[in-house]
């Protein structure tokens, strides 16, 4: 397995362990938070929903698809596989309060990176207040890693993809483009920024701006994984709309602009198709006040498409998993 970080000669793997004993040495001593009522160890564990109501999403990460480990070590990854999911229920207006786990991978895979993995998940999940609460663990012919995450609406509506209506603002919390030329500076082997590298390793979500949405009004809410045109898209299906982006109020981190110059690119493909940033975007009804950390990009018409300044987009707008379009 290119970039394990251990010697495999001296150190276990996992099937020297066992699936038990892998899944004792991941949660020993771990501090679960107080919505976590029966953690691990059990068929299932029990997790309070003082809402009555729980947001519920799932991801994937695969080796070779959403992550390599001469690119990313192991923490990285579990960082990531937690940032994603989280960054699911904010998008509803949610806060997270657990995490639950599936591995797969070969049983030659050392121990030291399911350690790895597990350190990043623990790690993003309790600076969140979330517990990570139970899984699985298989043989597979790669590493994938599976998160279900949970989240508690605490009161509030959820806010979904089919609320914008004409009129409303579109705005944005969070950054864009960084995952992408992440991505484009590891494939081609060129030096980059190292915010512009852990942009693609690492995605650092706004969780908080998302239930901050809620709580003023957002109408329609979606957090950015595949590109901001092709995730608006979902919305103004959902909603019966048209969505229009001004490409002069999207944030520009200085950072990407250096690489895009020294790559001879234009930063506006990655601000606008660039996935896995897990920016929020959300729509917010005219004259509303936006919360801290939201900017104002766009706005919400009458029609049924995802326009530029106005114009339609030349190309894909976003990744898809099936036709690999970008």
């Amino acid at each position: 397995m290119s970039g394990d970080p251990a010697d495999p000669k001296s150190e276990p793997s996992v099937a020297d362990l066992g699936e038990f004993g892998l899944i004792a040495r991941v949660t020993r001593g771990r501090v679960q938070p107080a919505s976590t009522l029966l953690g691990p160890g059990d068929d299932a564990a029990l997790v309070a929903a003082g809402d009555r109501r729980v947001a519920v999403s799932t991801d994937l990460l695969v080796e070779g698809v959403h992550f390599r480990l001469d690119w990313s070590t192991p923490e990285q990854v579990g960082r990531k596989a937690a940032a994603v999911n989280l960054a699911d229920v904010a998008a509803m207006g949610a806060v997270p309060t657990a995490l639950l786990v599936g591995l797969g991978c070969p049983g030659g895979t050392p121990a030291a990176v399911a350690d790895g993995l597990a350190a990043g998940l623990w790690a993003v999940a309790g600076a969140h207040g979330a517990g990570v609460v139970g899984g699985d663990v298989v043989s597979a012919p790669s590493i994938v890693v599976a998160v279900t995450v949970l989240g508690d609406l605490q009161g509030r509506a959820p806010v979904t993809r089919s609320g914008a209506r004409p009129g409303d603002v579109l705005a944005l919390a969070g950054r864009l483009g960084l995952a992408a030329a992440g991505l484009a500076a590891l494939s081609s082997g060129v030096e980059a920024p190292g915010e512009v590298l852990q942009g693609h390793r690492v995605p650092s979500p706004p969780y908080a701006a998302g239930p901050a949405a809620s709580d003023a009004g957002a109408t329609a809410m979606i957090d950015v994984s595949d590109g901001l045109l092709a995730d608006l898209g979902h919305i103004a299906r959902a909603s019966g709309v048209a969505i229009d982006v001004r490409s002069a109020a999207l944030p520009r981190p200085p950072a990407l602009l250096r690489f895009a110059e020294a790559m001879r690119q234009d930063p506006l493909r990655w601000l606008l198709t660039g996935g896995e940033d897990h920016a929020l975007v959300a729509t917010f009804p005219p004259g509303a006040p936006l919360p801290c950390g939201w900017i104002p990009i766009g706005s919400v018409r009458d029609g049924a498409a995802v326009t530029v300044d106005g114009q339609p987009h030349g190309g894909p707008p976003g990744w898809d998993h099936f036709t690999g379009r970008k």
